[in-house]
């Protein structure tokens, strides 16, 4: 078996029936380059042989009664590959308005805890094409629960799932964790609940520090955003359980050029300062838009950072988007100093410092918390941040998966009560793939605001000239 940590086992802790803790990625793939032409039952044999090489998605949850640490993986002695692969087709004319709209049903419900946490959709018929035409296109939605990937183990997963050549073999076989008795749960659990008070009494030092420097930093303006300090806007409410999504694709050397005419910014910062303009305007144009500035949250990855064990490893700052500035060049230099203060800050923080934290932190407390914060004013007159901004780079080479040639993917995350958007970007062949998800109650233009992508980048291109 292996022991979830904190982290890990918090996305199970926050979970509830409006709120599923599972991260998503859709995949438009081309099945004319499929060896011996696509069929689903060819795909199904082909996934079948590489989830042997893949043990993370043979694995389940298991706990005991008497336990008293997180859950832990074990693997699922009656696995069965149907449980999990789905087919369905998109109805006429099969846009990508009728996708997202598919797509947006299957992100709703709750992957089932008994099972391994994931499941793959094919979904045929994309652009009106028959899955028996020789140039059939498909996409491919996969859901995996954040208890068992972050994005860069979820990019990792995803890449085994997947190979540079139409034909790669598939890997060889893997073993798995093995499996537990609730007896050897309940005992391992016995042992690290003991040891916490020692941990505990190693966190604090570091803790205190890390808050007395974020003092001094905030003293001297030198500080990132902090929690609830951002303006309410009209994704900022207590979520229901629908979701919608969008998506728009860019192109990389744009985000590049614009990266380059300016000094000191990064491609991150431009992805930031394409998140601030599409926002900006969508809220103008409905007269919403606040007079400060909107603050993402936005994961920081920590692998080879932290010795800690998990399959999360993952910290996040707090970002100033600086929405309140019109012109496009003067935002994204403030975008760009904003996100360097605020990474020195996350730095200076601690890789490990919120792994540390979640790791004593009971399950009644989140569930507890997170219920009484979706029941309150606070999620709708004081979010802790806006939304979830992440940006996640992907392969540069062409990129096949089961044998068909992946041609755009588009990456979505969790969203949260307060929190009611998420937009995450992929990197992927010289394209920029943005995934955007939200609740249809509170963003039911999901797509004008992804349109809103093309625009922003025309003025930030305009900048440059």
């Amino acid at each position: 078996m292996q022991r979830l940590s904190g982290l890990d086992a918090s996305f199970l802790y926050l979970e509830t029936s409006s709120q599923p803790m599972h991260v998503c990625s859709i995949m438009e793939l081309d099945a004319s380059t499929m060896p011996g032409g696509y069929t689903f039952d060819r795909l199904r044999d082909a996934l079948s042989l590489r989830i042997k090489a893949i043990p993370e998605f043979r694995e389940k949850l298991a706990n005991s009664p008497l336990n008293l640490d997180h859950p832990v993986w074990v693997d699922d002695d009656n696995f069965a590959l149907d449980r999990h692969l789905h087919r369905i087709a998109l109805p006429a004319p099969g846009g990508r308005a009728e996708l997202a709209e598919i797509c947006g049903h299957i992100a709703e419900s709750p992957l089932d805890r008994r099972r391994p946490l994931w499941e793959m959709w094919v979904i045929e018929g994309v652009a009106g094409t028959r899955a028996d035409d020789p140039q059939a296109r498909l996409a491919v939605m996969t859901k995996v629960h954040h208890a068992g990937v972050d994005g860069v183990t979820g990019a990792n997963l995803m890449s085994q799932l997947c190979g540079t050549e139409a034909d790669a073999p598939a890997p060889e076989p893997a073993g798995g964790v093995g499996g537990a008795s609730g007896w050897q749960i309940a005992a391992g659990g016995l042992v690290r609940f003991a040891a916490r008070p020692l941990q505990l009494a190693n966190v604090v030092p570091g803790t205190v520090s890390s808050a007395l420097a974020t003092l001094r930093r905030a003293r001297d303006g030198q500080a990132m955003a902090r929690p609830f300090a951002a303006p309410a806007t009209v994704f900022n409410a207590r979520i229901t359980d629908r979701r919608n999504i969008a998506f728009a694709e860019l192109d990389l050397d744009d985000v590049k050029r614009v990266k380059n005419r300016f000094e000191g910014v990064k491609v991150n910062d431009v992805v930031m300062a394409l998140v601030s303009g599409v926002l900006r305007q969508y809220l103008a144009d409905r007269n919403a838009l606040p007079g400060s500035s909107l603050v993402a949250s936005v994961p920081v990855s920590v692998h080879g950072k932290s010795d800690r064990p998990g399959r999360n490893q993952v910290s996040a700052m707090f970002s100033c988007l600086h929405t309140q500035i019109a012109d496009p060049a003067e935002r994204l230099k403030a975008i760009a100093q904003a996100n360097s203060v605020a990474k020195e800050h996350s730095s200076a923080i601690g890789a490990s410092l919120l792994q540390d934290w979640t790791q004593f932190a009971a399950p009644a407390v989140f569930g507890i918390a997170m219920r009484l914060y979706a029941r309150t004013r606070f999620t709708d007159s004081m979010p802790v941040h806006n939304l979830v901004v992440s940006n996640v780079p992907g392969p540069q080479d062409p990129l096949y998966m089961l044998g068909c040639e992946v041609k755009a993917m588009y990456p979505l995350g969790p969203i949260f009560h307060g929190s009611g958007l998420n937009i995450t970007a992929m990197s992927l062949q010289g394209k920029l793939d943005i995934g955007l998800i939200s609740c249809p109650d509170l963003l039911p233009d999901l797509w004008e605001m992804a349109d809103e992508f093309a625009a922003v980048m025309e003025e930030l291109l305009a900048a440059t000239r």
